[in-house]
């Protein structure tokens, strides 16, 4: 814990969810989303390489399961600003004791939490209300030859969603399945 955040530990190595501290009064609020010296203590050890905002129009829809590999492996910092989504990590590690797992936290934007999402983890979520806004902190720019993407059905990973599924953009609905021989990636 530090003065601005707290540390909230998950079942998988590395990969945390961060409380943000508010301070209000009559006017609102004021609320840190970043701040390197306190999360390098979490974990976040690089620089802002890249920062992205996104809007998901319709309850329901997926993005993901995306991730870089190595050597421009990145850490994410995800923040839900408006709405509530599913948000989705799996360790695609190699060695990894929880390799293949996921774990998934309820992003809500006024409850001021952050899912610090490690190298080697893949990313995806489902939004939960229309008009979803995401702010995603990497510590590397987007590489396309380094993206890699997992289907969000792979049934190898079996992740349980919690909407039927509305919308998926073209590229994310036929990306492949993971192949039996994937033995993880490297970061």
């Amino acid at each position: 814990m530090t003065e601005r955040f707290e540390l909230i530990e998950t079942p998988m190595k590395g990969l945390h969810l961060i409380q943000r501290q508010l301070l209000g009064d009559s006017r609102g609020f004021l609320q840190r989303l970043f701040c390197a010296e306190d999360l390098q203590i979490f974990g976040w050890n690089q620089p802002v390489a890249q920062i992205n905002h996104t809007l998901t129009r319709e309850r329901g829809s997926v993005r993901g399961l995306h991730m870089q590999r190595a050597p421009h492996a990145e850490d994410k910092l995800i923040t839900c600003l408006r709405g509530e989504v599913w948000d989705v990590a799996v360790d695609m590690r190699a060695g990894s004791p929880t390799f293949l797992q996921w774990h998934a936290v309820h992003l809500i934007a006024e409850q001021a939490c952050s899912y610090l999402i490690p190298a080697g983890f893949a990313h995806g979520f489902q939004s939960l209300t229309d008009d979803v806004e995401m702010l995603y902190c990497h510590s590397q720019p987007y590489v396309s030859q380094s993206e890699f993407g997992i289907h969000v059905l792979d049934p190898r990973l079996a992740i349980t969603w919690p909407l039927p599924f509305t919308v998926q953009s073209e590229k994310d609905a036929a990306t492949a399945w993971l192949p039996d021989d994937f033995a993880g990636v490297s970061v």
